[in-house]
């Protein structure tokens, strides 16, 4: 039998009652796996909670949450430095790392994969050497929005409230002048929103054909967006999001060490904000977990 650290945030955007907690325990007990479940009250405890477990007693740690959930218990179990496996039911309002791994979005049906599925190793980013992220770290247009919308919006209204809030935003888009270097090269331009992303869908908006994304390669996908400056260069940019055929002011790059130099502002961690700086170093810590899948 395997032992199960489940971490579970109550005020997830889907986690409104205490029934689906107890099917997942179920689930998880069908499977073979004595739970013990950890309950978390503000920000921080799923990380406290991750780095606390011991390996000599919990063969999973598991969380029950949103990304921001997940990125806390990544955190805890890096900085544990202990190999332990790390298990992800989605309860969140976009689950952007859930439907890249291609999790159910039923907790059941994530809990019987956490019981019978099996590790993947999964790279994660390194945020300024201070922060870790699991799939992005981003600025600009969309991602003030995931933190700027109150939870309890969220949980009624999900994914159309990350919309709504960036919709709001076009009115008066603010562009950012970067200097980026990627690897051994350097670009520099106005944009107004960039990520440096292990994720096929970004914000619920932004998205990566599959083929492009590998999850272990040690690299990055980074998007930028230009300041579009004519209505023209807009209508292309929303085509060429809405067809995935970037090109038309939406560029794609890949890079396992990225550096922004820029005057300095917010970023969002998976959904968290993140203060920025002048220089903002991201590395790709490859093969960094034991994912299961």
């Amino acid at each position: 039998m395997k032992n199960v650290l489940l971490i579970v945030n109550p005020v997830a955007g889907k986690l409104k009652s205490h029934t689906s907690l107890i099917d997942v325990i179920s689930e998880l007990q069908k499977g073979g796996m004595c739970v013990t479940v950890r309950i978390t009250e503000k920000r921080g405890d799923a990380a406290k909670f991750a780095e606390e477990a011991d390996p000599a007693v919990f063969d999973v740690v598991a969380c029950f949450g949103g990304d921001g959930t997940l990125n806390e218990t990544i955190s805890g179990v890096i900085k544990s430095g202990n190999h332990i496996s790390i298990g992800y039911i989605p309860a969140g309002s976009t689950n952007d790392f859930a439907q890249s791994m291609k999790l159910p979005n039923d907790p059941k049906l994530a809990a019987n994969i956490i019981a019978n599925g099996a590790p993947h190793k999964i790279d994660i980013g390194l945020f300024n050497n201070k922060r870790n992220f699991s799939y992005v770290a981003a600025f600009g247009i969309f991602t003030a929005t995931s933190y700027n919308v109150p939870q309890q919006v969220k949980n009624v209204w999900g994914h159309t409230a990350y919309i709504l809030g960036g919709v709001k935003e076009i009115g008066n888009i603010k562009s950012y002048h970067v200097r980026i270097k990627l690897d051994d090269r350097e670009i520099e331009g106005d944009y107004i929103f960039g990520a440096v992303a292990n994720s096929t869908s970004i914000a619920g908006i932004v998205k990566l054909k599959e083929d492009l994304v590998d999850f272990n390669d040690g690299f990055f996908e980074v998007g930028l967006i230009k300041t579009p400056k004519t209505l023209v260069e807009l209508n292309n940019i929303v085509h060429a999001l809405t067809t995935q055929t970037y090109g038309q002011g939406v560029e794609i790059y890949k890079a396992a060490n990225i550096t922004f130099y820029s005057e300095g502002f917010d970023w969002t961690l998976d959904g968290e904000k993140a203060n920025g700086s002048k220089e903002v170093k991201i590395e790709c810590m490859k093969s960094a977990i034991d994912f299961i899948k």
